[in-house]
């Protein structure tokens, strides 16, 4: 006899299974959500409480020109220096944790099988977990800049965005400029929420694929130090995450974004394929 697939209950609709609206609120209410708002949000006070107490950054130059020198010339200045000391390691936290912490921690409660079993469509399910994911640490890379654009100001002014290099942009441009850089440092870490997304589908524990994406990240960061590697740097995406440098200059230039980018996404495409192709066929008994 020939088995015959069941028919889909009346009414259902694989693409209204677990909506965004409803993992995104599930997410917001995480405690971890939370922290990690608040973190973002009070690190422009903390940057202003430490040149209270240590006084005009650009009076202590070694000789060495750099964003943090021209920090407390204007908003915009602080704003830049705010993603400047950030972007390399305590942006890539939130990432690797909205992404990491979805598929796995699911797992680790025992209520992924039971999602699975509703039911929801495993890619369904990633997808919606993906997205949510990434719109999350979009926000986070959002957060950031505007509450220290807001705070700067406050402190310091509103004024033109001082270049390190010489010149000065005006305060309309130099938010176009900030615009340009945060979405920048948004696409350069890509990468790390992809890998962090595709460890989350193979392990039952979130600790582990957040802080499996968090290791490789610093490995990453690590390997683009050693010069005697050569030209084998630019395949890594670390090489590339300062590229933003080249929208602070008095002339916008594309080139190093455009590759940082072009790495970045590259890798994640691969990881989030394999973590599609991995969750299809993955036995889920968690």
């Amino acid at each position: 006899m020939t088995a015959t697939t069941p028919a889909a209950a009346p009414g259902y609709r694989a693409r209204r299974t677990l909506p965004l609206r409803v993992e995104a609120r599930r997410q917001l209410r995480r405690r971890r959500t939370l922290v990690i708002g608040a973190i973002l949000a009070l690190l422009p006070f903390v940057l202003v409480a430490a040149f209270a107490i240590g006084g005009d950054p650009g009076t202590r130059s070694t000789g060495r020109i750099s964003l943090m020198t021209t920090a407390t010339a204007s908003g915009a200045n602080f704003a830049a220096t705010a993603l400047f000391v950030s972007a390399g390691f305590l942006l890539v936290v939130p990432v690797a944790l909205f992404c990491g912490d979805t598929v796995a921690s699911e797992a680790s409660w025992s209520s992924l099988r039971y999602l699975l079993a509703a039911p929801v469509p495993r890619a369904r399910l990633l997808l919606s977990k993906f997205t949510v994911g990434l719109v999350f640490s979009a926000a986070a890379m959002l957060l950031l800049p505007v509450v220290a654009l807001a705070v700067g100001t406050a402190a310091y002014g509103w004024g033109p965005l001082q270049l390190p290099t010489g010149g000065a942009l005006a305060p309309g441009d130099a938010v176009l400029r900030l615009a340009v850089v945060t979405g920048y440092v948004f696409v350069s870490q890509l990468v790390t929420a992809a890998l962090a997304f595709w460890l989350s589908t193979v392990t039952d524990a979130p600790l582990g694929a957040v802080g499996g994406a968090v290791g490789l990240t610093i490995v990453g960061n690590v390997l683009d130090q050693v010069t005697a590697l050569g030209n084998w740097r630019d395949v890594l995406p670390a090489h590339w995450q300062y590229s933003w440098a080249d929208a602070l200059q008095p002339q916008l230039e594309w080139t190093g974004m455009l590759q940082g980018a072009s790495v970045s996404v590259s890798y994640a495409l691969v990881l989030t394929a394999l973590a599609f192709r991995g969750f299809a066929r993955k036995d889920v008994v968690s």
